[in-house]
């Protein structure tokens, strides 16, 4: 997991130079794909490789690698679950695992749960603003969860919190029980000061 708070606010001093990240934009939508590219340029970013279509995306990943995809979730054809599912399964050394950040116009709780599984980093909804783009590319960046292959999931670990281990014979109700009574615990003995107690 992240040391970096989820949440995180980007410090006005941060400095970052992604100016040689090989990116691929794809999107059906040519008014949605010349708004990521720009919105991508504002912070140094050259779309090497946009595309209208999975298909197109496809024929170019299988001889260029990349270091960053965004992609559309909802596409004619093949949409972007797919191209990412594809991708993720593809064995091709490095772009299977490259980050992959998706963007939607409509999100729903399914639609979340989509993303999560099809192997994608993060999802951004439109429209987005420039720093809220940013703030989730930065997110990926520092991203170091692990990338898993489970049964027929591959992509980042699912999980954004490290589980905490059940003790010997304890049923998972009990150790989520014990879990949240010591989360409770330690913010009560951050709020209990010595002026307090």
């Amino acid at each position: 997991m992240s040391t970096t708070s989820f949440n995180e606010n980007l410090r006005e001093s941060a400095v970052f130079n992604l100016g040689n990240a090989v990116t691929m934009v794809v999107d059906d939508s040519a008014f949605g794909l010349d708004l990521t590219c720009e919105a991508l340029r504002g912070f140094g970013i050259q779309t090497r490789y946009s595309c209208y279509s999975a298909a197109d995306a496809i024929d170019i990943l299988k001889d260029q690698t990349i270091d960053l995809l965004l992609v559309d979730c909802e596409m004619p054809g093949m949409d972007g679950h797919e191209l990412v599912k594809w991708l993720r399964n593809s064995q091709l050394d490095p772009n299977a695992y490259v980050p992959v950040i998706m963007t939607a116009g409509h999100v729903r709780k399914s639609k979340v749960a989509a993303v999560r599984d099809c192997g994608a980093n993060y999802l951004v909804t439109k429209p987005f603003s420039a720093a809220s783009l940013l703030e989730r590319l930065i997110w990926v960046a520092r991203d170091s969860r692990p990338f898993l292959e489970v049964d027929d999931y591959k992509g980042p670990d699912r999980r954004f919190q490290t589980s905490v281990p059940r003790e010997q014979n304890e049923r998972r109700s009990d150790m989520i029980a014990r879990v949240a009574f010591e989360a409770a615990k330690a913010e009560m003995a951050t709020l209990v000061t010595p002026e307090t107690a």
